[in-house]
């Protein structure tokens, strides 16, 4: 009996990369048009099944819909031009699918039959109308929470940067260094509110100094690891080359690393958008985490999520765009890392 020959990877690639039937072809371009399918289902309930609560301005809802909508039909249309791009929609028109039918779901939920209670729950459009309303202060709220993640932020990613290649370079500096770091570093930031804030002058320094310290954790560790693990062979070879220290560490040492470096950045990143929140809530002048609390405590909880909406979208866009400038940084790794 004949055993089963395994494929190789290049035999699996190949038959990924076949051309697809016309039937195989056609099933993808309707996959591509469920995102719209599921929101005519979605209009079809919002607008004939008759509202449990008051709905003011319905149309706001679907007007915003609809401009995403819009948004994707052009996505479709250059897929269909471009068969690499066309790829990508496919693989994300299942998930935007998803998006609208929790989206409906949720207002079946709260404006249809009033299971999630008001005010407490309030439905979609009565969240885009809450935006609109109050986009005003949201917009100053928004700028300061950007001003403060992103200052406390860049001075965290420069002193962690700093401290994690020489800790990784140097034995003696880790020598020093590395008890504070396995002392101090798995105590959340955010520990450090209550003390911090009563000695900084300003509720602004005080909330830098928290985001920064959780930047610099991480990063620390990140760059350390990652110049530690740098391969001797390297810098041997960079000296017999005549290599000297500063460029043992900057021409060797910190592109070798630079694919850890840039994970604690990201890692980095998620500890300051939560110490940017928590600090805001508890003390700050101003900011969306701010306007979180005062609305809650006046139970306005339509412009309360109206907020959580914006620091969701900050969030994601801040998080693709380090994404993004990773595989800018990496993209020799493109055929090397499997």
């Amino acid at each position: 009996m004949e055993s089963k020959r395994q494929l190789t990877r290049e035999e699996l690639l190949e038959m990924e990369s076949a051309p697809k039937t016309k039937m195989q072809h056609m099933l993808d371009v309707v996959i591509c048009f469920c995102p719209y399918f599921a929101a005519i289902i979605m209009f079809l309930i919002y607008y004939l099944m008759p509202d449990a609560v008051q709905n003011f301005n319905p149309h706001v809802f679907t007007i915003v819909v609809c401009f995403f909508l819009a948004l994707y039909l052009i996505m479709v249309v250059r897929g269909l031009l471009n068969k690499s791009y066309f790829a990508k929609v496919r693989h994300k028109a299942p998930l935007y699918s998803v998006i609208i039918l929790v989206i409906m779901l949720y207002d079946f939920l709260t404006v249809k039959t009033g299971i999630l209670k008001q005010p407490f729950f309030p439905c979609v459009n009565t969240i885009l109308c809450a935006i609109i309303d109050d986009r005003a202060l949201l917009l100053k709220s928004t700028l300061y929470s950007l001003r403060l993640l992103f200052t406390g932020y860049f001075i965290g990613a420069i002193l962690g940067l700093i401290t994690g290649v020489a800790c990784g370079y140097s034995k003696r500096i880790n020598y020093w260094v590395s008890p504070i770091i396995k002392m101090l570093g798995p105590i959340p930031s955010t520990t450090w509110i209550p003390i911090i804030m009563v000695l900084v002058s300003s509720l602004f320094k005080g909330s830098v100094f928290i985001i920064a310290l959780g930047v610099w954790f991480a990063l620390t560790i990140a760059s350390s690891t990652g110049i530690q693990n740098v391969d001797k062979a390297y810098l041997e070879a960079a000296r017999t080359l005549g290599a000297k220290g500063h460029q043992l560490v900057f021409r060797v040492a910190i592109p070798h690393a630079m694919p850890n470096i840039l994970q604690g950045m990201t890692q980095g990143m998620s500890s300051a958008c939560t110490a940017l929140l928590v600090a805001e809530m508890m003390g700050a002048e101003a900011g969306l985490g701010w306007y979180i609390q005062w609305q809650k405590s006046w139970a306005i909880y339509s412009k309360m999520y109206a907020a959580i909406v914006l620091i969701c979208l900050i969030f994601t866009a801040v998080t693709f765009i380090l994404n993004v400038i990773k595989r800018i940084v990496l993209r020799w790794q493109e055929g090397v890392v499997k």
